[in-house]
């Protein structure tokens, strides 16, 4: 005879926790590193900074690609905050949910899209 104990729970959700925290661990460590780099060339650069010391700073390739990374990560980072929000806090709706989803995917792709504009433009 089987003996159960307690309620039988029912799990529902999105199941997202720990993916979604590592992921967000994850992005902030990249930006935090792209900061330390950022910081460090400007302290260690020689004279005033002005837009030729700053584009010199983004002109490499390598920079380049360290900051679409950055830009990748902080898209990310803000699509998982920004959608845990909406699902914690908007219950009243689940179409006023899906809609400031939505407008937030759509913001963050214009953002990617000025962000890596201005980054190639250099």
């Amino acid at each position: 005879m089987a003996v159960n104990y307690g309620s039988k729970r029912i799990v529902t959700g999105a199941h997202y926790g720990l993916r979604d925290w590592l992921a967000q661990r994850v992005t902030a460590g990249i930006m935090a590193l792209f900061t330390v780099i950022l910081l460090a060339q400007v302290l260690f650069s020689k004279g005033p900074i002005g837009y030729e010391t700053w584009a010199g700073i983004f002109s490499g390739k390598a920079m380049k690609a360290l900051t679409f990374a950055v830009i990748v990560a902080l898209l990310y980072h803000v699509w998982i905050g920004m959608r845990d929000i909406w699902m914690d806090y908007v219950t009243s709706s689940v179409a006023a949910r899906l809609l400031l989803q939505v407008f937030t995917l759509v913001w963050l792709v214009a953002c990617a899209g000025w962000a890596i504009q201005v980054l190639w433009r250099l």
